[in-house]
């Protein structure tokens, strides 16, 4: 028996190493390969090329980080309800996406049949390179210190971006949360759909099963993506609206990750 005990403490050491050296190639995949892709954005939109090709542009590379994730990693995605998407170059949809880790902000762009502007706070583009890229996309990014004109500004800009087939995605938690937890789920989303008349779209992601959130070492896995059927905006209140979401994204992350939701009855 101690024998065998020390087997498997050789083991379970030995896959944490892995687990060490492949998150740290994957750190340096991740920078080694934004840089000139930031670059190209920076020096296309420089010479007034933007909208949709710049879009491409940060696409591709996202399909880079997460393919490297898998490749890396052995992080794998798994997703399930793309029938329920809307359909048209220019159907509109808000997505509202259960909030994790870094990996789901970077797959849903690669998974997603329109392109997506992401809705978030102004101080992400003082970061060198990535934000600097970020900032010539067609993305909405809010001060957090002005609330109302914040607001207007989303509703402005997701109006325009909505008509032009854009989608629009955002984390109603408004930041990750650990594995098992439920964050507090605000109504910024939901009040933007209902004065937008576009439909919303609950996804529930495990992220944290493989890439938990703050952690530096990363472990393989699967990553289940559920997507939700479109639920309509027209007339709604936006809090009781909010409400069915946040019920749908946790009961739906119970189904797709019981194990993290095991001792809470």
């Amino acid at each position: 028996m101690l024998f065998r005990s020390g087997r498997l403490e050789i083991a379970a050491q030995r896959a944490r190493l892995m687990s060490v050296l492949r998150s740290g190639l994957h750190f340096l995949w991740m920078g080694v390969t934004m840089l000139p892709f930031a670059l190209i954005i920076l020096v296309l939109a420089a010479f007034g090329v933007q909208g949709d090709r710049l879009y491409a542009w940060a696409a591709h590379w996202l399909r880079w980080a997460i393919g490297g994730a898998r490749v890396i990693l052995g992080v794998h995605h798994r997703v399930q309800g793309m029938e329920h998407l809307p359909v048209g170059s220019n159907s509109p949809a808000i997505l509202l996406v259960k909030h994790q880790s870094t990996y789901e902000t970077f797959l849903m762009p690669v998974i997603m049949p329109h392109p997506l502007a992401y809705v978030f706070k102004k101080e992400l583009l003082k970061v060198p390179f990535f934000g600097w890229a970020i900032g010539r996309l067609d993305m909405i990014h809010i001060d957090r210190s002005q609330r109302a004109q914040a607001f207007n500004k989303v509703v402005a800009q997701g109006r325009e971006l909505l008509a032009r087939g854009v989608w629009v995605i955002m984390f109603p938690e408004g930041t990750r949360i650990p594995r098992g937890q439920r964050g507090t789920y605000k109504s910024g989303g939901t009040r933007l759909a209902v004065a937008t008349g576009a439909p919303v779209i609950p996804i529930a992601v495990t992220s944290a099963k493989c890439w938990p959130r703050k952690a530096l070492i990363k472990r393989a896995g699967v990553v289940d993506v559920s997507i939700g059927q479109p639920i309509e905006t027209t007339g709604r209140d936006p809090e009781e609206l909010m409400r069915q979401v946040e019920e749908w994204i946790e009961s739906e992350m119970r189904r797709l990750d019981p194990e993290a939701y095991a001792t809470q009855g």
